[in-house]
């Protein structure tokens, strides 16, 4: 008897794990049985994340890029997405095991809290510049104006920039858990984004013998332009399917959403028709057992889907399909910016199909930008909070209510978007956060081994082969970060 009470003892002592408090130990939830049935009620974060992507990467940046240099571009958000979705998974991985986003892996690892302020400074310098809201302001100026926008419209356009703001906020108030708004949102945008590439792909630059080169252009890898600018071409990269922070973002969804261990830390609610829920500060994780190896098992299953087939696969599609439409439009060596950058595709197909395709095809630009808008900025607000909560004197401030810290976050975030997006044009905006985002990945791909290596048991570490697409995800977006910091010291 003292021996079984001796081996409870210490199934429940808390696991000292780095520069945080210990992780408590409980009971791995069981996911339902994986099959088409469990998928439709389990994925949802690979939405949030392809609406966020779907914006700035496939509707501004990948299109700029290929219209300028040619389609053969393309094959950049192959080798984006691909990449791209073994990080995110790796990120994934510490958090199902944990029920912590990777921010708090990270601040688990010497220096400890450091990484916490390191990782949000960065995410500034990547979200804080609101180009999509001000690029989805210039496709609802246009259908205001009934033309497209110019630097002499440029007040219109903010205004209608605070409009976007506002809404941000409304739809981010609204609900019982703020992951569950973001994803029924981010599915009806997505289809209705969707529906109408593929619409237009098919009765517009589909007849223009554009589709067979533009998909061939998916696997011709390594073609970069003579005189490229690497500017443009790393923010297409990093653009390219998400984007940095945003891609360390998904495990904070992935937790709300109740994956893994995420679904007994707690989650964050919404303002309106949200209540009060505890959200731990620290991570639980559960004895490895076979019982619960087969449950991780089921979750990594649908995990694997969620990213795969919503995340990577949309990505892939969304940007095949834009990029295909722009280049059967647009001349190549024409130049896509200033405040008319969201109505540029607007403009091409108004030529073909009138006024009402015009409305339809700014509209649609609208969804795109302001579903990017609206889930970078639950993401920033998300990891600036989680870095927050570690705090004992933060959670004692805020009544260990965690609304009332990722709200006040949220208010201060909107009030700096309404100055910023006074400071430039969208598209700088867009490419200083992109550039930014690709430093990001080379910073953040490094540390997610670590953690992984450093914190998992050895039954759920990765193998050799995923460590080295991470890896691999560094030196890709190194290689565009290197090449631009090489062209701005030869400009100064």
């Amino acid at each position: 008897m003292a021996k079984e009470d001796k081996g409870i003892t210490e199934q429940i002592r808390p696991v000292k794990a780095g520069e945080l408090p210990s992780y408590e130990v409980a009971e791995l939830p069981t996911p339902p049985p994986f099959g088409l049935k469990g998928i439709l009620e389990v994925i949802g974060p690979g939405a949030i994340i392809l609406g966020a992507s779907i914006g700035s990467g496939e509707w501004l940046v990948g299109p700029a890029a290929t219209v300028k240099y040619g389609v053969e571009l393309i094959w950049i958000t192959t080798v984006a997405a691909i990449l791209q979705g073994l990080f995110n998974m790796e990120a994934i991985r510490y958090t199902l095991y944990t029920g912590e986003p990777i921010y708090s892996g990270f601040m688990r690892l010497k220096p400890g809290k450091f990484w916490g302020v390191f990782y949000t400074i960065l995410g500034f310098f990547q979200i804080g510049w609101p180009g999509w809201a001000l690029s989805a302001a210039t496709a609802l100026a246009a259908i205001a104006l009934g033309r497209a926008p110019g630097k002499e419209d440029s007040g219109t356009v903010l205004f209608w920039g605070y409009i976007t703001f506002f809404i941000v906020i409304i739809t981010l108030a609204v609900g019982g858990k703020i992951e569950k708004t973001l994803e029924k949102v981010s599915w009806f945008f997505l289809f209705m984004i969707f529906a109408f590439l593929l619409a237009v792909n098919v009765l517009v630059a589909a007849p223009r013998a554009q589709l067979g080169e533009t998909f061939l252009s998916l696997f011709k890898f390594g073609t970069i332009p003579p005189g490229a600018d690497w500017a443009l071409l790393g923010a297409f990269a990093a653009y390219s399917a998400a984007g940095g922070v945003i891609n360390c973002a998904i495990t904070n969804w992935f937790r709300d959403k109740g994956f893994g261990m995420g679904g007994v830390v707690g989650f964050i609610p919404g303002a309106v028709g949200g209540r009060r829920i505890n959200l731990s500060p620290f991570g639980k994780i559960f004895r490895i057992t076979p019982e619960n190896l087969r449950k991780w098992n089921d979750w990594w299953k649908y995990a694997t889907t969620d990213q795969g087939v919503v995340f990577v696969g949309g990505s892939l599609m969304g940007m095949f399909l834009t990029i295909n439409m722009a280049t059967a439009l647009i001349p190549k060596g024409t130049e896509i910016g200033g405040w008319s950058v969201a109505n540029f595709q607007a403009v091409e197909l108004a030529k073909i199909g009138g006024k009402i395709l015009w409305i339809l095809t700014a509209l649609n630009g609208f969804w795109i930008l302001f579903s990017t808008q609206l889930s970078v900025s639950d993401g920033y607000i998300r990891q600036s909070t989680d870095a927050l909560w570690v705090s004992d004197r933060v959670r004692k401030w805020c009544r260990e209510d965690v609304r009332i810290l990722y709200y006040a976050l949220l208010a201060i975030f909107t009030l700096w978007g309404c100055i910023a997006i006074n400071l430039a044009q969208p598209f700088i905006l867009i490419l200083i956060g992109a550039n930014t985002a690709g430093l990001v990945f080379v910073i953040a791909s490094i540390h997610i081994i670590l953690v992984n290596r450093k914190l998992l048991p050895k039954e759920l570490r990765p193998p050799l082969w995923r460590e080295i697409g991470v890896l691999l995800c560094a030196l890709f977006y190194g290689f565009f970060v290197a090449m631009l910091a090489g062209r701005q010291v030869g400009l100064w």
